[in-house]
């Protein structure tokens, strides 16, 4: 194996012209008409840990009896690079799944992360999150929690465990010890209540389920449960278990999408 040297001001080499080929560069890659429905809500997705965070949260208030949280779910297939196209850009200028548009105010309301999401539609329609300052907080602790550790299970651990061109015992020593020590710190959490913020289920579970909860139910990569030695975790475990047998967290995951016009 070659050395590396780190060279004073790093460049990029690769020629990349496919659509969905990484590049250090942000911005449209083409022209795009997205399609619009008729829906207040119009979700652009794919089914990965963040995407079905929103499609989880809009059953979910379908569950509730929540009128007005009707939406319509169109595919943005990353790996053919849909979210380089203008139109998406328009609604994410990062180019990163979910992006959704309230379109029942006038104009029309763009919104991306899928924590800014779950935060919009739950103060819109004050459902799965609490009122008082103590539970407000704590929820919002444990979204923010989310968005900033995920990286680590994603980007970093599935990353080099699951995706890399070849095993790299560094970054999987260092990506794996985070992540177990993410899921012990919510097993140790998960000892003291039912839910992550507390007594009731909030968008800190959604958020975490999507990613934690499809990571202890074996869903995200495969043989990584063994190898994370997950029965370690038996709060975590039953948690997960419990979230996946609610309806609208069953709705939320086989939520039909329709496919972009090419």
């Amino acid at each position: 194996m070659t050395a590396y040297e780190l060279p004073k001001v790093w460049q990029w080499e690769e020629e990349n012209s496919k659509k969905a080929g990484n590049r250090p560069t942000a911005g449209s890659r083409f022209e795009q008409k997205l399609p619009v429905g008729e829906a207040p809500f119009q979700l652009y997705s794919l089914g990965t840990p963040n995407g079905i965070k929103v499609t989880i949260m809009f059953e979910e208030l379908k569950e509730l009896g929540v009128a007005g949280a009707d939406y319509d779910l169109y595919t943005i297939n990353i790996g053919e690079g849909d979210q380089f196209g203008s139109d998406f850009v328009e609604i994410n200028p990062n180019s990163k799944i979910p992006a959704l548009v309230d379109q029942s105010l006038t104009p029309r309301l763009e919104i991306f992360e899928s924590g800014s999401i779950l935060l919009y539609l739950a103060e819109k329609f004050n459902q799965l999150i609490p009122t008082d300052i103590h539970g407000r907080t704590e929820t919002l602790n444990w979204l923010f929690w989310q968005i900033g550790a995920g990286p680590y299970v994603g980007g970093g651990f599935g990353h080099f465990f699951a995706y890399a061109p070849e095993p790299m015992q560094y970054p999987i020593d260092r990506f794996t010890m985070e992540t177990k020590r993410q899921l012990d710190l919510l097993d140790k959490t998960l000892v003291q209540r039912p839910y992550i913020a507390g007594d009731t289920y909030t968008i800190a579970d959604i958020a975490i389920w999507s990613w934690y909860g499809r990571l202890a139910l074996g869903k995200l990569y495969e043989g990584s449960y063994e190898f994370l030695n997950l029965d370690e975790y038996p709060h975590l475990l039953e948690w997960s278990h419990r979230i996946a047998e609610r309806p609208g967290v069953q709705k939320g995951l086989a939520a039909k999408s329709q496919p972009l016009e090419k």
